[in-house]
């Protein structure tokens, strides 16, 4: 763009190229409401009120908007490829999405941050990046790559890679580990974003002093007002399964809001068209009681402040970017036309055909398992009592339990009475044949297994299941898929989902997605779980940064001490 040319276009002394006539417009960056028209050219706000254009929409009186930013989220999460993920959130009004590749690049390394890249470097959303920073995130598992910093250091100057993602080795931080102060010393200056679950005190302190900005996993008010206090910007996050909002919204009526935005973080294609995306937040959040152009503030301008691209994104103002959101209704979030970069992409709930040009970038296979026994399952029983891993629905901590195991012929095994199902991490990367087994609480099978190449932060296989032969099948099965998701039943295979890149996201269109989510999760409802999605409550049961019992590979996690612990224990009241 040549800055001669915008300042004549913004003065009025050439055609521009679009112009929206009667708006209302949310001002976020003064909190006002303005009616005016909005001149566009080049991609670019140039300024409002009358002007000459090659093209006119007359928007009768609907409020206008900046688009949303999605300030954290993982695009392995949704299954979806990059183009997919696009016409799914278009129409909810998100115009920019900051991607943590850490799913794919447990798996495949440097390759898998390279396919976000590639593959959201033409679309009509705006794409960024924030590199993983904890790959492995633990020595607790085992994962497909090890990135160090002067790996990541490749990314660095890359112009949609903003800065380091989630610290989620908080210990690594607080007891100075060389490689975890490493990649702070190389991205020192740029976005470094937290994840810091229940830390407090002199180690959030220690944790907050070296620059890391943000957290997304507060649970508590009172943990996000610390974390405040302290200078950290707090992402509210309302996904599918780690839902937070109704809690942390209550900062918005107790303290300024400039330091509060919003985040997905892990949301399933159906679950996206059933409740919406950003949108849903932001009408969440007006129902709570929050100023409507608050809540526009906080899935705008502050996202875009806080990743510092202000400069760019998050108002409309002259100079910036024209993604743009018109809507019939502002608190009730009712999105008719969204533009970005001026042209209209999505209206009235569908994106415009053509708008989106996939790319592809091809990656190897990822399923390296070992050949796998049914005597790989068994549990020789060494104790009365056993730890256990109890689900909390819709949140993706878990509590230690301590219950009597149910031992036949010498082996524990599963208890359907009382929802205490055998669970199993293979690991998928290297066939060391590694396996991890345990227990489970609130997933509450009455036969058969699920299965899943989907488990945080490695993803290696989980299983789940009431009975050795139907885990093992369904084991078997997603090796033979090259990953993906499987439910099994008395011997048979009742439904699949294949994920064949990196076991993590599916080939298919966003429609196909969206049904496959619904049938793999209704035949785990078939088969007696409760749980309003089974598959995502698994994948976080390995995710062993998160308190406060998780099992991986190498076997069950303490997490809130970060050491592994025995299956079978003491007294039941240890």
């Amino acid at each position: 763009m040549i800055l001669e040319e915008m300042i004549e276009a913004a003065r009025g002394g050439r055609t521009i190229d679009l112009l929206l006539r009667n708006c209302k417009l949310v001002i976020v960056l003064s909190g006002e409401i303005y009616e005016t028209d909005i001149g566009i050219w080049n991609g670019r706000v140039i300024g409002f009120g009358s002007y000459k254009a090659k093209e006119e929409i007359d928007l009768e009186g609907m409020y206008v908007a900046p688009g949303f930013f999605d300030g954290h989220a993982h695009l392995e999460s949704t299954m979806l490829m990059p183009s997919e993920f696009a016409k799914a959130v278009l129409p909810h009004g998100t115009t920019s999405v900051i991607f943590d590749p850490h799913e794919i690049a447990n798996v495949l390394g440097l390759e898998g941050i390279r396919y976000v890249l590639e593959t959201t470097e033409n679309l009509p959303l705006n794409v960024f990046l924030v590199l993983p920073s904890c790959i492995p995130a633990t020595e607790l598992e085992t994962s497909g790559a090890r990135l160090l910093a002067h790996d990541l250091e490749i990314f660095k100057d890359e112009e949609r890679v903003l800065g380091l993602a989630e610290i989620m080795n908080y210990p690594g931080v607080i007891y100075n580990n060389p490689e975890v102060i490493e990649k702070l010393k190389v991205f020192f200056g740029k976005v470094i974003d937290g994840h810091a679950p229940g830390l407090t005190g002199k180690e959030l302190m220690a944790y907050a002093v070296t620059g890391i900005g943000s957290d997304h996993e507060c649970t508590t008010l009172e943990e996000a007002e610390e974390k405040l206090r302290l200078g950290m910007h707090i992402i509210i996050r309302e996904g599918t399964t780690a839902k937070n909002h109704d809690e942390l919204i209550k900062l918005a009526s107790k303290h300024p809001t400039s330091r509060i935005f919003f985040c997905t973080d892990d949301k399933q294609p159906d679950d996206i068209e059933e409740t919406g995306h950003i949108d849903h937040i932001v009408r969440k959040a007006i129902a709570s009681g929050v100023n409507p152009i608050t809540a526009y503030q906080m899935a705008s301008i502050n996202p875009a402040t806080y990743f510092k691209l202000s400069w760019k994104f998050g108002s409309i103002s002259p100079g910036r970017r024209a993604d743009i959101l018109a809507l019939d209704d502002l608190k009730k979030v009712s999105i008719r036309k969204v533009f970005v970069k001026g042209q209209l992409v999505a209206e009235d709930g569908e994106v415009i055909p053509g708008v989106i040009k996939p790319t592809t970038f091809p990656i190897r296979g990822t399923i390296n398992v070992a050949w796998l026994y049914k005597e790989d399952f068994k549990i020789r029983a060494k104790g009365r009592y056993i730890n256990i891993i109890e689900v909390i629905p819709e949140q993706v901590i878990t509590k230690k339990r301590v219950e009597e195991a149910k031992v036949e012929n010498g082996y524990a095994v599963s208890d359907t009475e009382r929802d205490i199902l055998k669970v199993a991490v293979i690991e998928r990367h290297m066939a060391s044949g590694r396996i991890g087994l345990g227990f489970v609480r609130g997933f509450g099978l009455k036969s058969g297994a699920i299965a899943s190449s989907v488990a945080h932060d490695s993803h290696n296989i989980i299983v789940i299941g009431t009975n050795d032969d139907d885990m093992l099948l369904a084991a078997v099965k997603i090796v033979k898929m090259q990953g993906g998701q499987v439910v099994v039943s008395n011997g048979e295979i009742i439904e699949t989902f294949p994920l064949p890149i990196a076991g993590l996201i599916s080939d298919r269109p966003y429609d196909e997605v969206k049904s496959a989510c619904k049938r793999i999760r209704e035949a785990a409802y078939r088969i007696g779980s409760k749980l309003k999605d089974p598959f995502m409550n698994m994948s976080f049961l390995a995710l062993a940064v998160i308190p406060e019992i998780k099992i991986t590979d190498k076997g069950i996690v303490y997490v809130n001490k970060f050491e592994f612990i025995p299956l079978f224990t003491g007294e039941k009241n240890e």
